[in-house]
């Protein structure tokens, strides 16, 4: 043990509960908590271990971000594709901006990040939601932008703005009601 009685190195032993789960486990706690992105010596000292230790799990911190984003955006909605499409796309509107809301610094982090692990997630599950208007990939991609950027700004705004109690995610059925309008519309138009 180093001279601050942290375990050094590869974790050995039964008694060792370091593991990929439990460093992405206090990662996310700590950016529940902290409302940003843990650095890497942080997460170590909440484990009591040296930072080094990390680094057996997770090649960098970029990794570690991916992990604890997709892991984080894997929580929310998940349209089953058998109801109603416009309640599936709200459900699943409604959870992610719920999910960016509770972890602030998530936003940031996700906008920020080289990797499209977070992003997949989202796009597989609006995919799913629409999938009953077959859209041609053009407008389902259009659609898809437009939604996430959407999003992405209300949730900025949230985010600057959390005591304002009158901001809430029910503020966004409106634009929604309006945006799934579109959606039907475009489908109904021919491909220019």
């Amino acid at each position: 043990m180093s001279s601050k009685g942290k375990k050094r190195g590869r974790p050995k032993g039964a008694k060792n509960q370091l593991s990929a789960l439990s460093i992405m486990e206090c990662a996310k706690y700590l950016l529940l908590t902290q409302g940003k992105v843990p650095s890497i010596r942080q997460i170590a000292n909440a484990l009591n271990v040296d930072a080094m230790a990390i680094y057996h799990y997770y090649s960098n911190k970029s990794a570690l971000l991916e992990a604890v984003t997709v892991s984080l955006i894997e929580k929310i909605y998940e349209p089953s594709g058998k109801n109603d499409w416009q309640v599936e796309l709200e459900l699943l509107c409604k959870s992610y901006l719920k999910l960016l809301g509770d972890h602030a610094g998530l936003l940031e982090t996700i906008l920020t990040m080289s990797s499209e692990g977070p992003a997949a997630v989202f796009t597989k599950r609006f995919y799913i939601a629409v999938a009953p208007l077959n859209l041609d990939k053009g407008k389902l991609k259009d659609g898809l932008d437009f939604l996430a950027d959407y999003l992405h700004g209300f949730a900025f705004t949230m985010n600057c703005n959390p005591q304002n109690e009158q901001l809430s995610i029910d503020l966004i059925d409106g634009p929604l009601s309006l945006y799934k309008r579109a959606l039907i519309l475009e489908n109904s138009q021919p491909s220019l």
